[in-house]
């Protein structure tokens, strides 16, 4: 099969177009033929060995976690798919190996969820990772129907899901980002303020009482939400362990196929849009990652694999 694979640790020119096996389907597992993946950071600071230290890696890498396509195939006792069915998942497995960017790959039954109908390929195949991640921080954080939360980096392919998210489960949102994406979030029922100097006063201004939980999505910001929630503790932060120093929580997502459904809920209801900034071809893979790199994407980066 086609796939961009790398063979050891390094910047964008590591990552290659090569020919690969196709991939075996253990019991429980599905082989799924990709259709859309979807950009995270994760993915070049995995490739740059920036986690080497947390995760074991068996080289050549096919990165990606994330994954929209059809079932190919399924592996013995695996009934809850068939062939023919159109999926999405977050589809990190135990170690970093066999990733999403290439035709094919093996997906674990428990992270599988239906596609929606109502999003497209790139739309399904960015969801995943990023949507499970704002949704595990917002449960996380015990956030409730009228309380008031902060979100860092709301316009980002994380934030712009989570403040949605936030939303659906009936908080008042206040989000920072830069101020070309405000009138964006002011489509979601956000209340945007923009970042940089002065962010805790412009908090401070909307939210005279403090807020009830801070979710940041990207780091260096522990000072801000401790200086405006009502308990510092209730902060999570997926990209700084800071927040654990002012007792609150650091977070990793997990593939989580019945969450991923709630959220598939959310989009059939017409409570949640999945933004898709751009869409690179799957031998451009470096140049997406490089543009991911910048930090100035508002929502996800898409590669197209096939088209049937």
């Amino acid at each position: 099969m086609h796939a961009m694979a790398y063979g050891e640790y390094g910047g964008t020119e590591v990552v290659q177009p090569a020919t690969l096996p196709r991939p075996k389907v253990a019991p429980g597992e599905v082989l799924v033929r990709v259709r859309s993946a979807s950009v995270n950071p994760v993915d070049w600071k995995l490739m740059s060995g920036g986690l080497d230290a947390l995760m074991d890696v068996v080289f050549p890498v096919v990165p990606g976690w994330d994954v929209a396509g059809v079932v190919e195939e399924v592996g013995i006792d695996t009934p809850e798919f068939a062939v023919g069915d159109e999926v999405m998942a977050y589809a990190r497995k135990d170690y970093v190996h066999g990733g999403t960017f290439a035709e094919l790959v093996s997906v674990p039954a428990r992270a599988l969820a239906r596609k929606p109908a109502e999003l497209d390929w790139h739309q399904a195949g960015s969801l995943p990772l990023a949507g499970l991640t704002a949704y595990r921080v917002l449960r996380r954080l015990g956030l409730s129907h009228g309380e008031t939360v902060l979100v860092h980096g709301a316009a980002g392919g994380v934030g712009s899901l989570g403040v949605q998210i936030a939303r659906s489960m009936g908080a008042r949102v206040i989000g920072t980002a830069s101020a070309g994406n405000h009138d964006r979030l002011r489509g979601y029922g956000v209340e945007p303020v923009e970042y940089g100097d002065g962010l805790t006063e412009r908090i401070r201004d909307l939210a005279p009482d403090g807020v009830d939980a801070a979710a940041d999505f990207v780091g260096g910001v522990s000072e801000v939400s401790s200086a405006v929630l009502r308990d510092p503790a209730r902060q999570a932060s997926v990209a700084d362990p800071a927040a654990l120093e002012a007792g609150g929580q650091w977070i990793w997502v997990r593939p989580d196929g019945a969450a991923l459904e709630e959220l598939a809920g959310l989009v059939r209801r017409g409570e949640l849009a999945v933004p898709v900034a751009e869409v690179f071809p799957l031998d451009h893979l470096a140049d997406a990652f490089d543009r991911s790199a910048t930090g100035h994407v508002a929502g996800k980066i898409a590669i197209e694999v096939s088209q049937d």
